[in-house]
């Protein structure tokens, strides 16, 4: 005999286990994803109930809109507590959204409740990253050979098909794996952004959480080892993270601390500032789920750099149209140098990375992952998978253009 839900018209009972909300100093890509995507749930009618980990100055509970949010435990011990929560209350809700970040709520081992595992990328060399020896063996053993057993019986939800591939290598079966590509978050003023010019001299962009896995490093190394030829070039770091001193020190050492801007968080319109401004965003992290700051510097016709073998920058850019992916340090390198120099390069990607990122929309994924419960639920059927048809979006109506960019380095040393 199945449990009963409620009915459609009434709403379903979802709970969202994240080690994280979005007003966590550490919150990132995949909270960002939680966080909007409750908020489309809730639109829809749905009544939605966020656990996650507190932090120091967070209130045990409160709400996001129409989304309740509780707070219990530490960064590690919100796991147990998530479980206990789960435990007692599984058959208040409806299903259940696992978010594994590395590691699971392992939801399934106390509740019969439908439960979808949510992973954003597999984690395999961040645990060396982070952890030493003992831990990083015991976390990349509880992803890759228990997670896949406690949620045997689980759907899945990624954000990327790369995600999607590599489940598969630790024996998820890609037929139980629903693409929801993340949205896009589009400012009210996007115009206003537009018609802002670039920085006088060539800069870079990081924007994102500041720890060891995403190797910011990489970029500080590109401002180092071109100071010769390219001596104005800057580097500005968005975003907070306990591993802000650890890039201060390294800019510092390889010389090049004053054209390395660490600005911490800033405010949302801050940060569309500096996205437009940019002449290129950069991704130098190994490994990223899909790569949400390539899409939001898209909208402001900004074209990045990635790596390859990062698994989702290789969809979130279009490789040779929206921006480039690289295989090595010294091609990302390379790649870095040929858009600051080549103005009309770099232009003509920024107009089809602005038309790319238009195309990524939260309600849109809101809906997908609500299509996704409902199927689990036997309510409706499954998604097919997202196709975007970047030929088409170019062939449509043509999107405001960044005013004139400053000449391109070699242009600009000439004169």
């Amino acid at each position: 005999m199945t449990r009963s839900t409620s009915t459609r018209a009434d709403g379903l009972r979802v709970l969202y286990l994240s080690w994280r909300d979005r007003e966590n100093p550490e919150a990132g890509g995949a909270e960002t994803f939680t966080e909007r995507t409750s908020e489309v749930l809730t639109q829809l009618g749905h009544h939605v109930t966020l656990f996650t980990a507190a932090f120091p100055g967070a209130s045990p509970r409160t709400r996001h809109g129409d989304v309740d949010v509780v707070r219990r435990g530490s960064r590690f011990g919100v796991y147990l507590h998530g479980l206990w929560h789960v435990l007692r209350h599984g058959r208040d809700y409806d299903v259940i959204l696992d978010v594994q970040n590395g590691v699971p709520f392992w939801a399934p081992l106390v509740t019969r409740t439908p439960v979808v595992n949510v992973v954003h990328h597999v984690h395999r060399d961040q645990w060396k990253v982070v952890f030493g020896p003992f831990l990083s063996r015991l976390g990349w053993f509880l992803e890759s050979r228990v997670a896949p057993a406690v949620y045997r019986d689980s759907r899945y939800v990624t954000v990327s098909k790369s995600t999607r591939d590599e489940l598969a290598g630790l024996g998820v079966d890609p037929e139980r794996v629903d693409l929801v590509y993340s949205g896009n978050d589009r400012p009210e003023d996007l115009d206003r952004y537009t018609a802002l010019p670039r920085t006088d001299t060539p800069s870079m962009l990081f924007l994102g959480r500041l720890v060891p896995h995403k190797h910011v490093e990489q970029a500080i190394d590109v401002l180092a080892t071109r100071s010769r030829t390219h001596p104005d070039m800057e580097l500005h770091v968005v975003g907070g993270g306990y591993w802000e001193s650890a890039l201060a020190e390294h800019a510092a050492a390889r010389g090049v601390a004053d054209r390395v801007h660490l600005h911490g968080f800033v405010e949302e319109s801050v940060k569309h500032e500096l996205l437009s401004r940019a002449w290129v965003v950069v991704m130098p992290s190994h490994k990223e789920g899909w790569g949400l700051t390539i899409v939001e510097a898209g909208l402001h016709g900004t074209p990045a750099v990635a790596y390859r073998f990062a698994g989702g920058p290789s969809e979130s850019i279009v490789h040779g149209r929206t921006g480039l992916l690289a295989d090595s340090p010294e091609e990302f390198e390379e790649h870095v140098v040929r858009l600051l120099d080549d103005a009309v390069l770099r232009r003509s990607m920024g107009r089809t990375a602005r038309l790319y990122a238009s195309s990524f929309d939260w309600v849109r994924t809101g809906r997908r992952l609500a299509k996704v419960i409902h199927s689990v639920l036997g309510h409706g059927e499954r998604c097919r998978d997202d196709v975007i048809d970047l030929d088409a979006l170019i062939s449509g109506p043509p999107e405001a253009s960044h005013p004139e960019e400053p000449p391109a380095l070699e242009e600009a040393m000439a004169s």
